[in-house]
């Protein structure tokens, strides 16, 4: 004996859907605000460090006899 799911129950779903889907973009954007900010926050307080000069040293070639 099967039985349907009554109308209701479709728009009951349908609303609680929307509901959770709205919920989780705005925890979703809300956390990525706070973690850009931490970001920002941490990179601003770093201390400044000299920058590291890296010379161009010459490779040497070993000479080939064709």
């Amino acid at each position: 004996m099967g039985t349907t799911l009554a109308p209701e129950f479709w728009r009951q779903f349908a609303v609680l859907l929307v509901i959770a889907t709205a919920v989780t973009v705005v925890v979703s954007a809300a956390l990525d605000a706070l973690v850009l900010r931490m970001r920002a926050r941490r990179t601003a307080q770093r201390p400044s460090v000299a920058p590291v000069v890296r010379t161009h040293r010459p490779t040497r070639r070993t000479p080939v006899h064709h």
